[in-house]
């Protein structure tokens, strides 16, 4: 049963912006932090930016004053709006979901490729 499901990855050019979504299934319960991480080739996978069910948010280091994570609570929905995006921030994005007891729930994915 899918309970996340990503949209919005691709090929972008240096510079340039893409937004992520991500659905989560309502059958998911009492969800908690939403977020996205990341996993490029031969690296591990790193946090690039989470919220709160009361919006705070948090990020990794290396996306602070580029990328922006919201979220529409109705629609059990996270955005993420990406810009000036840089060659090394290609990975793919994996979209993240923590219940009412902290577990965890991953979406398959998407791609995101930044040219030089």
């Amino acid at each position: 049963q899918v309970q996340l499901v990503e949209s919005g990855g691709g090929l972008v050019q240096a510079g340039g912006s893409l937004r992520l979504s991500c659905a989560a299934s309502r059958t998911i319960f009492m969800i908690n932090d939403m977020g996205w991480y990341r996993q490029a080739p031969g690296k591990q996978r790193e946090l690039v930016a989470g919220i709160t069910s009361g919006g705070s948010t948090y990020y990794g280091y290396s996306v602070k004053g580029r990328f922006t994570i919201s979220r529409d609570n109705a629609k059990n929905t996270v955005y993420l709006q990406m810009n000036s995006l840089k060659p090394e921030d290609t990975a793919v994005y994996y979209c993240n979901a923590k219940d009412g007891r902290w577990r965890d729930y991953w979406g398959q994915g998407t791609q995101v490729t930044v040219s030089s």
